[in-house]
């Protein structure tokens, strides 16, 4: 079998952290040709923090760092879901007449590999399409996440016809690759004779890793991403610092932060608590571990109440932390609080929502117990070295399509 690859996209900024900068370089440089078919918004690409690049990828077709880029304007398929169930109920291909489809039927490659739910869709269709011309290729679904999600606030009729497509396409797909045990676990009991893998959002291992000093006088933690009305507690953030500072002085750091401030609130720091709070911005993707040297603990805090996807989360700032000897502090959220207890690295509070009050007196008891936190520490840095950096997912990765390689 060849060793072409194309990835098909349809919501992600084309340089996704897990898309672009781990999973395309690695292939590429295991000696893989990848092409990747990405969306435009109006016309332009956009990058990770939401902006969008007005004077730079222009053109339709692109080499960048030895990845070649195809670029179409984004569609919503959402709208159309009953005519998308309809044709993938008719097991032809036909019908699939969305732009994603029909460059990549164009590409002819020998591995697709879908990234999104409407993304598995068009690799169905193509699929379909070059296997009625004899070319057999193998199709990849990287779930990031689980959709539909059983709990979200999405209509019911939406997730049942979801749920409908998703078994239908299973069927055709030759291996999933998702994020978690907990989502490996979900796909499982669709399809057990499914092939699943997990492959963690982990970064590559942090080069210049120093333990933090115990010297320090005020206690830092950080928030990693994005920081806006949906995602991110602001407002619980600083209620959280407030507390903490009527009783030590505690400092809060803000990698990235907000998308679109004209759409989203304008952040709001009480006078009293300017200077205890840092806005590092958004930085490059390699530049996060300097970032993360000074920091005490790393802050998760999702609503694993009402929805599974956060309950099953696994996410890149979970492992971002770790990566840099950062303990963790999270809510109840399933698989961070397994590997939390398994490897000692970090705090849970056991409520699926958390209150500031609730992570108050967790970083209390952790301010009070430095020599925990500090063993915490180096079983963080310890685990990324020993079994879960990029370093260890990328072999899982090259796994899977050596392992499919072979299935013909």
């Amino acid at each position: 079998m060849g060793k072409n690859v194309c990835f098909l996209v349809t919501e992600h900024p084309f340089l996704d952290a897990r898309i672009f900068k781990k999973e395309a370089k690695s292939l590429m440089k295991q000696g893989y040709e990848v092409t990747m078919i990405v969306p435009r918004k109006n016309g332009n690409l956009f990058d990770v923090d939401g902006s969008v690049y007005r004077d730079s990828f222009q053109s339709q077709t692109f080499i960048y760092e030895g990845i070649r880029v195809i670029t179409y304007e984004q569609i919503n398929p959402e709208k159309n879901i009953k005519s998308l169930h309809y044709n993938l109920q008719t097991g032809k291909f036909t019908r699939f007449t969305d732009p994603l489809t029909t460059l990549g039927i164009a590409q002819q490659a020998d591995f697709y590999h879908a990234h999104e739910f409407f993304s598995l869709y068009s690799g169905i269709g193509i699929k379909r399409a070059l296997t009625s011309k004899g070319k057999h290729i193998k199709l990849i679904y990287d779930s990031h996440e689980l959709e539909p999600d059983p709990l979200s606030l999405q209509s019911h009729k939406t997730k049942v016809v979801k749920m409908q497509m998703l078994e239908k396409m299973l069927i055709e797909t030759d291996c999933v690759i998702t994020v978690s045990e907990s989502i490996k676990s979900w796909y499982l009991s669709i399809d057990p004779q499914l092939l699943v893998e997990v492959i963690y959002n982990s970064p590559p291992l942090a080069p210049k890793y120093k333990p933090v000093q115990d010297k320090k006088s005020d206690f830092l933690i950080a928030y990693e991403g994005v920081m806006n009305r949906k995602r991110g507690n602001f407002s619980k953030l600083m209620e959280v610092l407030e507390l903490c500072n009527q009783k030590f002085d505690l400092k809060v750091k803000i990698i990235g932060g907000q998308i679109n401030p004209k759409q989203d609130f304008t952040h709001t720091i009480p006078q009293h608590l300017q200077e205890s709070v840092i806005f590092s911005g958004w930085l490059d993707y390699h530049t996060i571990p300097n970032a993360l040297q000074d920091v005490d603990l790393g802050w998760v805090d999702l609503d694993a109440l009402h929805s599974l996807n956060n309950r099953f989360a696994m996410p890149n700032k979970f492992f971002s932390y770790l990566n840099n000897g950062v303990p963790v502090l999270v809510n109840q959220c399933k698989d961070m609080e397994h590997f939390i207890q398994r490897y000692k690295c970090g705090y849970t509070v056991k409520k699926m929502q958390a209150t500031a009050q609730d992570y108050f007196q967790a970083l209390q008891f952790l301010h009070s117990n430095k020599n925990k936190l500090r063993e915490m520490s180096l079983n963080a840095r310890r685990v990324m070295e020993s079994k879960f950096s990029w370093e260890h997912m990328e072999k899982r990765l090259f796994t899977i399509y050596k392992r499919l390689a072979k299935i013909m």
